[in-house]
């Protein structure tokens, strides 16, 4: 292990919850290793500054083939900043970092693990510039060190089945662009924990059981399509009926504007009140009580900001609430086009508070789940009740917030029964929260936000711990020339078929978006992928199962199972469980798609097809996307009589 410390000044500029990050070093130095003097649990690692004649210790635990290194420090602590170098193999290949996009293979790329607005618009706007220069849906076109992410997590998994988690919430970098080396930076001591197993299985197994694993999810889940729709208790009402008698297999509608609407530039947007909004959803209590007579759940949407011209607002804001500025007054923060303001999570009363509004305003109005949006925007220049440091906190932020959501579901006696799910994530996210979606995808066929970033970001979240995901229907961000048409949304849906959860959404700007139910053809087809995705409970229950008592996830990469060069690599299929791979259609017009099978025994679930592996081409017109059964599974006629749906 190589060491280099010094001292460092952060310099941090956020904007809509993205960040721009600079950063100054003072007396950077390399250490050089002194001794290794034998403890009772492992070793204690003396390393010395030759100039300064300074000391610092780490601490190696050794238990069976877990390793844990801790910094102890040196006398003066004349340090904030520490690069640990470890040797790597050079063919190996590395996973997770929390959610990733553009890449899945982190081997090559330097990560920062710092959570923020991965739809940042600075970043949008220099796609879309790309875009029209160059083509309507480039490949990559940025710089992977200039995508952010809603989830950074300090663990990463490689191919030579181990994980590293690393006990630290501020800033750091994982720099894996050498290919025999590894440098972790840090700016607080660090404390690195790694493990290996004989396969990958054991290896999420070992890593959930530090990181904690997902709550369990209610089973009514998985019996049918959660509808994404809004504006009023009777536009909801008349949707939901017309989805149904087309065959669509309803099982909830999602209602992101229980709470009021806010029409702004970006579009049609909630308004952060958290309470029923009776004007624009008469009725609702009792709405809500007869949808579930009919095995209809309701859900909603809150965040932890506030809308600063509203009734809570003032309440929260007279109490104190809310999170500072360094004058003491409320810190606003810019989302999208309006300012709002932060409740603060590290006082006491108000997280008390804030957990009520869910208790009374959200399960006691009959919610069957809801989405818990953001996490992500905690400013570093923040004056917080408990005085802890904004910079250190910044990270930890999301994690209080599940923490908060999944209390009030079990402090009203309702697990089980009732879910959320959530974007932004670091350590501590996995153990508070039912599932994961992958965030605002763009209503574009882009490598880099479109349909198929879908699969990398499942990906690398499920080799970081958290196994429990899926993603807006359709996708959510339009901006400016994007439009969602009618074959993206169709693709979308096939291919969400294959995930935990079936459920829609309308996007930013519904009126410039096709939606489900704009012809017969759509309403069909969303009937029969519903259907579809009923076919699957029992095995997608198990899968579930699976995850939450043993940390295996749901949607696995190909390499999970085979170990084969190709699948290290692979980015654009997944395995659903063991038994079934899904090769999703994400190139606009495309009626067939190459795919990279494992050597295994598949049968083609749509034509009963077999293939033995390989790099194949497949026809997939709409509705019949290369999805394959394994031969030898368990449940293979039942997977099968799926595609007879």
């Amino acid at each position: 292990m190589e060491v280099v410390v010094g001292l460092g000044e952060n310099r941090f500029t956020m904007s809509r919850g993205s960040f721009k990050y600079k950063q100054t070093f003072f007396n950077k130095r390399k250490l050089v290793q002194k001794s290794r003097e034998k403890t009772e649990d492992g070793y204690r690692l003396t390393y010395v500054d030759e100039k300064a004649a300074e000391t610092y210790l780490f601490t190696v635990k050794e238990t069976d083939s877990r390793m844990e290194i801790a910094y102890v420090g040196n006398p003066k602590e004349n340090v904030n900043r520490y690069w640990l170098t470890f040797a790597m193999d050079p063919k190996e290949h590395i996973y997770g970092c929390g959610e990733t996009y553009s890449e899945f293979d982190l081997k090559g790329q330097k990560v920062r693990i710092w959570v923020a607005e991965h739809q940042n618009t600075g970043r949008i706007s220099k796609k879309i510039i790309k875009e029209k220069l160059f083509g309507k849906h480039p490949q990559k076109t940025l710089a992977f060190d200039q995508y952010e992410s809603y989830y950074a997590q300090p663990t990463f998994v490689s191919s030579d089945r181990y994980f590293v988690h690393c006990d630290v919430n501020a800033y750091s970098e994982f720099d894996f662009r050498q290919a025999d080396r590894m440098t972790l930076y840090f700016q607080e001591p660090p404390v690195i924990i790694t493990d290996s197993g004989a396969d990958f299985t054991e290896v999420s197994e070992k890593l959930t059981a530090l990181l904690g694993r997902q709550q369990t999810i209610p089973e009514w889940l998985y019996d049918g399509v959660i509808l994404g729709v809004q504006a009023g208790t009777d536009v909801v009402d008349v949707k939901m009926k017309r989805a149904k008698a087309a065959g669509v297999p309803v099982v909830g509608v999602w209602c992101q504007d229980w709470s009021g609407c806010r029409r702004t530039g970006f579009g049609y947007q909630v308004m952060w009140n958290w309470q029923w909004d009776q004007e624009l959803y008469p009725g609702l209590d009792k709405k809500i009580a007869q949808w579930k007579e009919e095995g209809v759940r309701f859900l909603g949407y809150i965040n932890p900001f506030m809308a600063i011209e509203k009734e809570l607002y003032a309440y929260a804001s007279k109490k104190g609430y809310c999170v500072k500025d360094s004058e003491g007054k409320d810190y606003l923060v810019t989302i999208t086009t309006f300012p709002a303001a932060m409740i603060d999570f590290t006082n006491p009363e108000a997280y008390e508070w804030y957990k009520s509004l869910i208790k009374e305003n959200m399960i006691g109005l009959g919610m069957g789940g809801w989405m818990a949006d953001f996490g992500e925007y905690l400013p570093v220049d923040a004056v917080l009740y408990s005085g802890e440091d904004p910079a250190v906190i910044h990270n930890q932020w999301p994690a209080i917030w599940a923490r908060l959501n999944q209390e009030a579901i079990a402090e009203c006696g309702k697990e089980g029964e009732v879910f959320f799910f959530t974007r932004a994530g670091h350590t501590g996210t996995i153990r508070h929260s039912h599932m994961m979606w992958t965030g605002d995808q763009h209503v574009d066929w882009s490598v880099d936000d479109g349909l198929i970033s879908v699969v990398p970001a499942s990906l690398s979240l499920a080799m970081s711990g958290y196994g429990i995901s899926h993603s807006d229907v359709g996708g959510y961000t339009t901006i400016m020339h994007m439009r969602r048409s009618k074959e993206l949304l169709m693709r979308w849906e096939e291919m969400n078929v294959f995930s935990p959860l079936f459920r829609s959404h309308e996007g930013n700007q519904p009126v410039n978006n096709v939606q489900f139910d704009d012809d017969d053809e759509l309403l069909k087809q969303l009937g029969r992928c519903g259907r579809m995705h009923v076919a699957l409970k029992d095995y997608l229950m198990q899968c579930v199962a699976e995850e939450t008592n043993h940390g295996t996830p749901v949607m696995r990469p190909l390499f999970y199972h085979y170990d084969e060069e190709a699948a290290y690599t692979e980015k654009t299929e997944y395995l659903l469980g063991r038994d079934i791979l899904v090769a999703p259609v994400y190139q606009e017009g495309a009626t067939s798609r190459t795919c990279y099978l494992p050597k295994d025994q598949w049968i083609h679930l749509f034509t009963g097809r077999e293939y033995t592996g390989g790099v194949v081409d497949v026809d997939a017109p709409m509705g019949y996307p290369p999805v394959f059964i394994r031969k030898d599974s368990k449940d293979y006629d039942a997977l099968m009589r799926v595609a007879q749906i």
